[in-house]
């Protein structure tokens, strides 16, 4: 995504107190998770309208973006996505998060919709537990990417159930179909800076 500063000719020089903040995301680890948090919070006192949340993922662990989506939804300003190249797994549950007319998608880009992963092992009771929350967390968050997409709660799990619970690519124009991207293409963020003359 490119970056544009659009500084008025009557301004000779400027500096600003603070950066406008575009948070990228790779991976869905303890680690990122916590820097994600971080950056959205520091970005409501940057006096920017937007927060852009640049999404190049093959995915990661489900309640590292668990947090990532409690950070979106607190948030004051609205939340754009922009998926380059890929989103993947909790990368495409996370790009559904951005705000209505808000999600871009670069034409080129893949997003890839699957269920929920336990990897578990252990005795047979632990492995019997940890499939009930794998299938709560599965339900949860594609109800959740059905409500942001503005279609009926079992939306997604029922596309997921027809397609034999594979891993499900979408390209551009299928992920607009069903509204999960807006816009097929990369924004550019322009930084504007105006001098205006106020008569009192």
């Amino acid at each position: 995504m490119n970056f544009i500063a659009d500084v008025s000719n009557h301004i000779k020089a400027v500096e600003l107190k603070v950066d406008p903040i575009i948070i990228r995301v790779n991976e869905f680890d303890e680690e990122s998770a916590k820097e994600f948090v971080d950056l959205m919070s520091r970005a409501q006192n940057t006096g920017q309208s937007v927060i852009p949340v640049v999404i190049d993922s093959y995915g990661g662990q489900v309640y590292s973006l668990m947090a990532m989506i409690s950070a979106v939804k607190a948030s004051r300003i609205p939340v754009a996505t922009i998926v380059e190249g890929k989103a993947m797994s909790c990368g495409a549950l996370l790009f559904s998060f951005g705000a209505e007319g808000m999600r871009y998608m670069d034409p080129d880009a893949t997003l890839m919709i699957h269920d929920v992963s336990s990897g578990s092992f252990g005795k047979v009771e632990e492995i019997k537990t940890n499939a009930k929350e794998v299938e709560r967390l599965n339900r949860k968050v594609y109800e959740m990417m059905a409500r942001n997409c503005g279609k009926p709660s079992d939306y997604f799990l029922k596309l997921v159930h027809e397609k034999g619970h594979a891993d499900w690519y979408l390209d551009g124009q299928e992920a607009k179909l069903h509204n999960i991207a807006n816009e097929l293409r990369v924004p550019t963020l322009t930084c504007k800076i105006e001098l205006n003359y106020v008569l009192d």
